[in-house]
């Protein structure tokens, strides 16, 4: 439907103004990079199922391509960019995330499985993962433009997939409770931040 392949879009062009600016500044000033593990995190535990299920061309196509990219942030900013990454404001402690997320995915989930766990705890995750960011953005007081690009495009995505939920309601009968809740917490973070910035 149109909303989940705007916020599919809206997503990528988020993670894209990010390579960007990483790459074209040849710095990763400003940018959490434990935001960033958060995310790739997400990627990779959730779409594990990448090996045993194909859905479509598209879906798979998007998969590699979220995992790809994250995984790539990640190096840039611990590897590639290192001397520009600002360890110092990158202080939230990503364990008050990482610990109870694990738990609720093992407590709240479809079904007691592996992969739906992993599925789960990356739903979970995803709602919270920016939390560093943001974080380190209260601690600095400033975003530079292209962070508030890319955090606006993220807030953008999930805007839609609450349009997506909603139109999937009314049109499949399909209602995910769990993918709900947390993309609604995840929204209201960003608003958070759209309202203070």
């Amino acid at each position: 439907n149109i909303f989940r392949l705007s916020g599919d879009l809206s997503h990528l062009l988020a993670i894209c103004l990010l390579l960007w600016k990483i790459w074209k500044s040849r710095s990763c000033a400003g940018l959490s990079g434990k935001s960033q593990i958060l995310f790739a995190l997400v990627f990779i535990t959730r779409y594990l199922d990448l090996f045993t299920t194909f859905v479509s061309a598209y879906n798979t196509s998007m998969k590699i391509i979220y995992i790809a990219a994250s995984s790539f942030t990640v190096f840039l900013i611990f590897y590639k960019f290192k001397a520009t990454y600002d360890g110092n404001h990158d202080t939230f402690r990503v364990e008050f995330l990482l610990v109870p997320v694990a738990g609720l995915s093992v407590l709240v989930n479809h079904e007691l499985s592996v992969m739906e766990v992993l599925w789960t705890f990356s739903i979970y995750l995803e709602s919270v993962a920016i939390l560093p960011q943001l974080f380190m953005i209260n601690k600095t007081g400033e975003a530079e433009s292209i962070t508030s690009h890319y955090l606006f495009a993220q807030g953008l995505y999930r805007g839609l997939y609450i349009f997506n939920w909603v139109y999937r309601y009314y049109t499949e009968a399909f209602f995910d409770l769990i993918a709900i809740v947390a993309g609604c917490v995840q929204t209201a973070l960003y608003c958070d931040f759209f309202y203070l910035y």
